[in-house]
């Protein structure tokens, strides 16, 4: 369990195109230097600001689009940067978004997700991000590209059921 990773590089003589390193490091915000896990799921949530994004169509579409796009073309970022780098963070924006889709699921998929739904989902992703309970944890020990998506994937399934139980018990107090 890593709370904050910092950049290291396996093999410099690696080079990866500017389209795996875009979509990779989520438009370079997994270039910050301390807690890039944090902004990429940050950058995530910007794009709720945009207007239809809010559609759970659309947020599942682009999350699809984005797993598939990330294991085509991040093999390369693992070589040259080691096993779950801290520059790959579209794992977290990926992760992020699975929260919001199962928030959404539970909420009743076309209720927009206001203020308080998205912090609370925010917070609970990273918790569980960071603490990798199972199948979490057996996913991130895989260090491919799979893993350090489905370790995402996972956290985002337990924070979206955890917000939507902690919004509901909000609610009856």
């Amino acid at each position: 369990m890593k709370l904050i990773k910092t950049r290291k590089t396996a093999d410099n003589s690696i080079k990866i195109d500017l389209f795996s390193n875009l979509l990779n490091s989520a438009l370079f915000v997994g270039y910050v230097p301390v807690a890039s896990g944090t902004f990429g799921s940050m950058f995530a949530l910007i794009f709720i600001l945009i207007p239809g994004f809010d559609n759970i169509f659309i947020i599942a579409a682009l999350t699809a689009v984005c797993f598939l796009l990330c294991l085509l073309t991040a093999r390369k970022i693992l070589k040259k940067f080691g096993d779950d780098p801290s520059v790959l963070v579209i794992d977290e924006v990926i992760g992020m978004w699975i929260a919001l889709i199962i928030l959404k699921l539970l909420n009743g998929y076309s209720e927009q997700l206001g203020l308080k739904e998205v912090i609370i989902s925010f917070i609970a992703f990273r918790f569980f991000d960071i603490v990798k309970l199972q199948p979490a944890g057996y996913f991130d020990g895989m260090k491919n590209v799979f893993g350090v998506l489905m370790d995402d994937i996972i956290a985002g399934i337990y924070a979206g059921t955890i917000s939507y139980l902690i919004i509901v018990l909000i609610k009856l107090l």
